[in-house]
């Protein structure tokens, strides 16, 4: 793993995290306990901060960014980020699952209870309210969120790759 001091911000990394061996972290990052951040992954801090809550997971090939000095990453607690997504400059409140392949771009504001669908570009700017499935290019909402995806996905994703970050450590 690389985890890398740049102009003087070093990484900040909660308890019980695991790290993967490629997994890179550099610059203005904070991260809660309980995270994992699996292999290829980047989490870049370099031209603003980025913050990361409890229990959340960065998998395979995610990539987490910022703009320089105008939009930095907040991402709350219990928060799946799928293979190969791309988080850069927004603000992803608690309970959010973001599919795989999914591009959420600067000052998105995605609100808790809320899943992007893999494969979805969310815009600049977008404001993706609470309890709201997004899908598409660009996205847009296809139907609010039940009972069920809440417990069935969003929390069930997070939960397990607690699970499975203990059978690496």
């Amino acid at each position: 793993m690389i985890i890398k001091e740049l102009n003087g911000k070093k990484p900040i990394i909660g308890r019980d995290c695991f790290i993967a061996e490629n997994a890179v972290i550099i610059g203005e990052v904070e991260m809660g306990n309980q995270c994992s951040i699996w292999y290829n992954a980047v989490i870049r801090g370099d031209v603003h901060y980025i913050k990361l809550g409890n229990k959340v997971n960065v998998q395979d090939g995610a990539v987490i960014h910022a703009t320089y000095k105008k939009s930095p990453t907040n991402i709350g607690n219990n928060v799946s980020i799928g293979h190969n997504a791309l988080v850069h400059g927004c603000t992803l409140h608690d309970n959010v699952l973001v599919g795989m392949g999914a591009i959420i771009m600067d000052d998105c504001i995605v609100e808790s209870n809320s899943i992007i669908a893999a494969g979805a570009v969310v815009t600049k700017g977008t404001h993706v309210q609470s309890g709201s499935i997004y899908a598409g290019v660009p996205a847009k909402k296809v139907k609010d969120i039940s009972e069920e995806l809440i417990s069935g996905e969003i929390n069930r994703i997070a939960d397990n790759y607690v699970k499975y970050a203990g059978w690496y450590k």
